[in-house]
Formats: C-alpha cells, structure tokens, sequence
C-alpha cells in the first residue's frame, strides 16, 4: 500500500521532479540567477559607459533557456540570437569571458571582435549568436545535416524569436530539415512582440507552433516560464531527434521584461501588461516557489545561491575591466581563418 501511495504521490509530480535530482534543480536556479544577474550587469555597465553600443536583454525568460538545455550535452549543438546570453550561459558559458566579450576584451570569448550579439563557444556546442533574424537557423540545419551524415548522435537546436518566423529562411529550414528527417529543435521563444510589432498583428496563425503542421512535424507549445514544461518538451524533442525521427517545432510563450534593446522606450506596450508579467509570471520566482513545495531548497538555500551568484558577477566584470584592450596592428586578426 504504501508503495502504491509513493507511486501515485510521483506520478503527480511536475516532469523536472521526476526526471533530475534535487542537487541538479538547486543548480538551475542557479543558472537561472546567473542568467539574470549577468544581464543585470550587463546592463548596469552600459549605463556608466563601460560598454558601447548596444545590447538586448532577456531579462524574464530565463525558464526557456534553461528548460531547453537540460537534455543538451557540451556535443550537442546550439545557434543563438541577438537576444542569446541567456542560450550562451544555459550552454555552459563562463560568464568572465562573457563580459569581456561584451567589455571588448582580447579575453573575451570572440577576443573582443563579437560583442553582446555574437557570443560563441564551439567548445560547449555553441555555434555562435547572430544579429540577423531568422540567421541562425538555416546554419542549425547544416550542423544537422552534418551530425547525421557523420552519425555522431548529435542534436542542433536552433533558438530564434517570434520575429523570425515571417522569415523565408524559416519556412525552407523547417521544410529541409523535415524532407531529410534532420536531428534538429527548432525553438521560437514567442516574447509577444518582434521589435514593437506584436505577434498578433504580424502572424496570421494563432499560435507559431501551428505552422509545423504544413513541414510535417510535430508542434508544441509550452508556457516558456514554467521550467518543467519546457525541459519535458524539450527532452521529447531530443529523443526524437536522436532517434532519427527528425526535427520538432517548439513555441515556448515568455516575456522580455525589458524593451526591444537599449533604445527602445517602450511606447507600444502598457506599463500594466509589464508589471503583470514580473508580479506574477516571473519564471525566478515561479521555480523558487516550487522547488520549496516539493522540499528541494528552503529559504537558506536560496539566499546561499543568489550570494554566490553575486559573488561570480562582482568578478566577472572585475575580470572584464582589468582585461587588455585590442591592438589596432591586430585589427584583422581573428576575423578570417588564418592559412599557415
């Protein structure tokens, strides 16, 4: 009886508190955190001037990232977007070489060449973020293609917004990689607005997940705040692509709490709708929640993880400013693949 009753109590449990460990949860609040404090930082250090240009942050869609990753192996490949350090740090970025990156530091990831919009780490299977819309998903296709003619079990995910998917590159992506049954995910982080434009007034169909019908794969669409609703989507999805059954379509529903990017002044959304969205839909504040429900973090737990993360910030940018700024005799340098 008793073992029917834990049977049953499991059963009812969301899919994350079946599938990992309470120490493996601990750590993607952990990440969530670092998502969130590094952007956070980021943004504080554009504000005093330390870097230039611009930046977009993801600041509320943490949960998407991390629930996307979880059945990823360094291996596994990702492309990004312009709204990707979230993706990069879900991948196993080091958020050190990130803000140097972003600092435009020889130490940074792309030695200071890429900035916010371009970090890449093959090491981890992070092909690369790309400033253009709908760029980076034609390039998933191709590692795709590669990983199964080569058999090396890997699995592309393709992160991109609800922008994109008005792009041609879309639409001959997902019908390529669908013909040739390619190890592929397809994931469109649906924030409800590409640029100032919401999807509704952009997109015919009601709900992106649906376009998958027409490439003849399957489309699902999760609630990309809930952590445990985007990793089982995203768990079904890498084993059907590892079995060879090719790509899926996953629309995962968020929020960017901030504007398009540094120069949006947020005109074309009410101050309610945000306000809404942090109060009660924090992606953060969601998990802690649950983790604390079903007993795997208290109080102390929580806090000993936002002081650590603190910590690993407050470092990351000391490293980003004592870092040696690019020779102009190297100008070219790292730009083009040097033949010996």
């Amino acid at each position: 009886m008793a073992t029917a009753k834990k049977a049953a109590k499991q059963s009812n449990l969301p899919f994350a508190y079946t599938r990992y460990s309470h120490e493996q949860l601990r750590d993607v609040l952990r990440k969530m955190y670092l998502i969130r404090r590094f952007e956070e930082g980021a943004e504080d250090s554009y504000t005093r001037g330390l870097i230039h240009g611009t930046m977009h942050l993801s600041i509320g869609q943490e949960a998407s990232a991390m629930g996307i990753c979880m059945p990823l192996t360094d291996e596994d490949q990702i492309t990004s977007t312009h709204r990707g350090h979230g993706h990069s740090i879900a991948k196993g970025a080091d958020v050190k070489k990130m803000f140097a990156e972003f600092f435009g530091k020889t130490t940074g990831y792309c030695k200071g060449r890429g900035g916010s919009m371009h970090i890449a780490d093959v090491s981890k299977g992070n092909l690369g973020a790309n400033g253009i819309v709908a760029g980076g998903i034609p390039i998933a296709v191709g590692a795709a293609l590669s990983a199964k003619r080569l058999g090396n079990g890997k699995v592309v995910v393709s992160f991109f917004g609800d922008g994109a998917n008005n792009e041609g590159a879309f639409h001959e992506s997902l019908n390529m990689a669908s013909i040739w049954k390619l190890p592929v995910i397809f994931v469109c982080e649906n924030n409800g607005y590409g640029m100032s434009t919401s999807t509704a007034r952009s997109t015919a169909v009601a709900n992106i997940a649906d376009r998958a019908a027409a490439y003849s794969m399957p489309g699902v669409i999760v609630d990309g705040n809930n952590f445990s609703e985007v990793a089982e989507a995203s768990h079904a999805a890498a084993e059907r692509a590892r079995a060879g059954d090719g790509p899926t379509l996953i629309e995962s529903k968020t929020y960017r709490y901030r504007g398009h990017s540094k120069s949006d002044r947020n005109r074309y959304r009410t101050k309610e709708e945000i306000e809404d969205w942090m109060t009660n839909r924090d992606p953060i504040t969601l998990f802690e929640t649950e983790l604390k429900e079903f007993g795997a973090i208290d109080d102390h737990g929580i806090e000993a993880i936002r002081e650590d993360v603190a910590r690993e910030i407050a470092e990351g940018i000391e490293f980003a400013k004592e870092g040696p700024m690019p020779e102009i005799s190297d100008l070219a340098k790292f730009v083009y693949t040097e033949v010996a």
